[in-house]
Formats: structure tokens, sequence, C-alpha cells
């Protein structure tokens, strides 16, 4: 029977995946501290009691939305890093990297940032944060050696990070020295 006292469910199979999208969208807008189940759920549109479903505590929802976010930042360096065929085009890569979207666009930088806050209180994200370091090494390892892709992951995040807190961001062309400066193609 159906009707007003027994509402239809709505199967939703990609419900878990979608609320994890949701999560990022609020935590770029009210970040880690804002971030509730309820504003998940009233954003998402599903009741209250579906993320209790999906999800075991905010940690967990937290710690998905995290995982997405580092693993979607994996991908983009080795689709990046993996169209270039050899040293100058891995620098040009790069440069689009820290100066594209990826990297460079508000939301994104937002998201990554309050990662990093998070995974310097909570350990367990920690991991979250060394996989992703780790792949993104990996992808700058097929171009460069090991010390100069250490080097150049941590210059990606400080040019990263000032092109994105500065009023007056780094421009496109000293963003592009510094890379070549790193990698010796100066």
């Amino acid at each position: 029977m159906t009707g007003a006292s027994h509402p239809l469910r709505r199967h939703e199979p990609d419900r878990r995946e979608r609320l994890i999208d949701v999560t990022l969208d609020v935590i770029a807008e009210h970040g880690v501290a804002g971030t509730t189940h309820r504003k998940v759920a009233q954003a998402a549109g599903v009741p209250l009691g579906s993320m209790t479903y999906h999800f075991n505590g905010l940690d967990d929802l937290l710690g998905a939305a995290f995982t997405k976010l580092a693993n979607t930042t994996a991908d983009g360096f080795e689709v990046a890093l993996a169209g270039a065929s050899d040293k100058q085009q891995a620098c040009d890569a790069v440069v689009g990297l820290i100066t594209g979207d990826l990297l460079g666009a508000r939301r994104n930088s937002l998201l990554t940032y309050e990662l990093y806050a998070l995974a310097a209180r909570r350990p367990e994200l920690r991991e979250v944060t060394d996989a992703w370091m780790a792949r993104s090494r990996v992808a700058l390892g097929r171009h460069f050696d090991e010390r100069t892709t250490i080097m150049l992951d941590a210059l990606i995040e400080g040019l990263s990070l000032h092109r994105v807190l500065a009023i007056s961001p780094l421009s496109y062309e000293t963003v592009r020295e510094a890379v070549n400066r790193m990698v010796g193609t100066a």
C-alpha cells in the first residue's frame, strides 16, 4: 500500500557518491568546522537518516570526501604528466597544474587547505595526504630524478598556495621560471 502514510522510497544506487560530492561542496562553502550531517543532507536533498546509513559518523564522511579530492587531484597529475614526452613538456605540464583549475581554482584550493589543516590534527587523515603525495611523486618521477621530484612536489604546493592567497598572484611567467630553475632547464 502506498500513499500519504507510506511514501515510496526512492532507490538511488549512487547516493553515497553523491553525498561525498555534496560534502566537498559544503566544505568549500562552510569549511570543515561548519560541515555537519544536517548541512550535507539538506544540500543533497536527502533525509538526515540517510547520512548514518552510508557513513559511520562525520569523520567517516570527511575521510571519504577528502579521499575523493586527493584521488581526483592525483588523477589530474597523472593525466597532465602522462602527455609529456620530454623534460620541457613535463615542466610545461607542472606549470599548467599550478596555474590551472586543478590546483589554482579557489574551490579546489579551499578544499585542499581544509584537508591539510585537518590532517595536521588527525593523523588518520595523513594516510590520505601521504597516498596523494606518493601518487603525485610517481607521476613527476616519470620525468625527473628522485631528489628533483621531491623538491618539485614541494614547490608545486608552495607556488599554488602563494597564487591562491596573494592579492596579486604570481604571474604565469614567474611560475614557469621557478619550475624551470628547479629542474635545470632555465
